[in-house]
């Protein structure tokens, strides 16, 4: 009985509340769109140190950057069906949310955009990954701890969508990975990328190392 608990007990670690939606594996080559702002784009960092091309290093698709500095998640649904119908990703990457957080938009408002988003990608027959993004804050920068904006889990549990948590909220956290106090460096960026790969390959979209 106590090895029956045990091997559930790993089951219910290995799956946990986002992974339990499980992806197709997406072979090299695939079509994938990063689709999101600034941080998508790659501010603060040199061209080509930006998350979508170190995460297409390490997968071997075909990683599209769709990122726009400036960007909201209120604005962004007005260009997501362009974007998917010029790229036809397998896989699209959504990161959007720190604008509308820094003009103090009501997350609630924010989370029904990013649903709209998630929708629409859907019905273009995609699947959708979502990486979540802290909620700035003057107490949160000061004590170099910024956490997640709840909406994130809460609407990759509600959508069934696997989600990349802490990780971005970790890297703006820490001085020696930001160029400023809202983007990474180079060095985040390749934090990032490695963290959305992690997050890949455990919902089953990128074949383990």
């Amino acid at each position: 009985m106590s090895r029956l608990r045990l091997l559930l007990f790993a089951i219910l670690l290995l799956v946990g509340c986002h992974d339990s939606a499980r992806l197709a594996l997406l072979p090299p080559g695939s079509q994938v769109l990063a689709f999101g702002d600034s941080i998508t784009f790659g501010s603060g960092a040199a061209p080509g140190e930006d998350y979508p091309v170190r995460l297409a290093a390490i997968s071997g698709w075909q990683v599209h950057n769709a990122g726009i500095p400036g960007d909201t998640a209120d604005a962004a649904q007005a260009r997501i069906h362009a974007a998917l119908a010029q790229t036809r990703p397998a896989l699209v990457i959504v990161e959007i949310g720190g604008n509308d957080f820094l003009r103090r938009r009501p997350e609630a408002a924010v989370k029904d955009d990013l649903r709209a988003i998630v929708r629409a990608i859907r019905q273009s027959g995609s699947q959708v990954v979502l990486v979540a993004v802290p909620r700035l804050s003057l107490l949160g920068a000061a004590s170099g701890r910024l956490p997640d904006s709840a909406i994130y889990a809460e609407l990759a549990k509600e959508e069934r969508l696997p989600l990349v948590e802490g990780v971005l909220a970790a890297i703006l956290s820490d001085p020696t990975l930001k160029a400023d106090p809202i983007h990474p460096n180079a060095g985040g960026y390749h934090k990032l990328a490695d963290g959305i790969a992690e997050q890949l390959r455990r919902s089953g979209l990128l074949n383990k190392p």
